[in-house]
């Protein structure tokens, strides 16, 4: 397995299709927007459907943006499975839930082709090599797959069986928005105080070794329109969108077992000022 081809040129699929651009491993790229492809420069033509791009591709790579367009790029006559290639890999990237999960994985068996779900994280880096993958899959389909992997990502960490890699990144997410909420919280006391964000950041960074490395937890207790800065709000607008869908996806995941979150649901209803975009409770004093 040497080439891939990518479906979805966002901010995770546009990465990985620059650095498999950059081994000389891209084979094909899709996405329903044409202009998506300008960023990857050098790339194939964009393929006119997702079978077209899986007929010319040793592995796919899906990176769309949620379980309803992961099932339509797979299913039907212009589909990933439609190419008819028993034995081809599928890499899924994108955070699904669970059950969506389980329909792509009866898609792939009856079609004879291999998914392996892959859960990601640092996304601002995937143009960079840097994504970190949580990979769920037999022990032979992550060694075959490991050349396609090498050329796109920074580390592979077998999370376990098939579906293993989707639940840790659901995991994950539950944890990290979290952890982001506590340091929204935080920053409350702080920002009253006259403590410096910046020093308190260091503060809780620590030795990574030493249970440190909570750097990301006050990412977002900065107020963007200090300076103005309409770029960042933007992407704070962006970030809280995906945030929205993971939380959802995190919740039904819970209900199943009869269990409720009530952190996650507390983020979710909080979702702006988790995202920075809001202050209702983190005014300074005399502001």
């Amino acid at each position: 397995m040497k080439t891939g081809g990518v479906i979805g040129l966002g901010s995770i699929g546009g990465g990985v299709a620059v650095c498999l651009q950059r081994s000389g491993q891209l084979a094909a790229i899709y996405d329903v927007h044409a202009a998506a492809a300008d960023r990857i420069k050098g790339a194939p033509p964009i393929s006119s459907s997702p079978r077209t791009l899986a007929e010319v591709s040793d592995c796919v790579l899906i990176a769309v943006l949620n379980g309803e367009q992961t099932l339509a790029v797979l299913f039907g006559p212009d589909g990933v499975l439609a190419a008819n290639k028993p034995g081809q890999t599928i890499i899924l990237l994108s955070t699904i839930n669970m059950a969506d999960l389980a329909s792509a994985q009866a898609m792939c068996k009856d079609a004879g082709v291999i998914l392996i779900d892959c859960g990601v994280t640092n996304g601002p880096k995937s143009a960079e090599n840097g994504l970190i993958c949580m990979a769920g899959g037999e022990d032979d389909h992550l060694a075959a797959a490991k050349p396609v992997f090498d050329g796109f990502a920074q580390q592979v960490l077998h999370m376990g069986g098939p579906g293993a890699g989707m639940a840790a990144k659901i995991a994950r997410n539950t944890t990290y928005f979290g952890c982001m909420r506590a340091g929204y919280e935080g920053a409350v006391i702080a920002r009253n105080y006259g403590v410096s964000l910046d020093q308190l950041t260091l503060a809780l960074s620590g030795d990574p070794t030493a249970g440190g490395g909570l750097e990301g937890a006050l990412s977002m207790a900065k107020r963007p329109e200090a300076d103005g800065n309409a770029e960042e709000t933007k992407l704070r607008e962006y970030f809280q969108m995906l945030m929205m869908k993971d939380l959802d996806v995190a919740i039904a995941e819970a209900a199943r077992f009869g269990v409720r979150l009530p952190m996650v649901e507390l983020i979710r209803e909080n979702a702006a000022s988790t995202s920075g975009l809001e202050y209702p409770l983190g005014q300074p004093i005399g502001a």
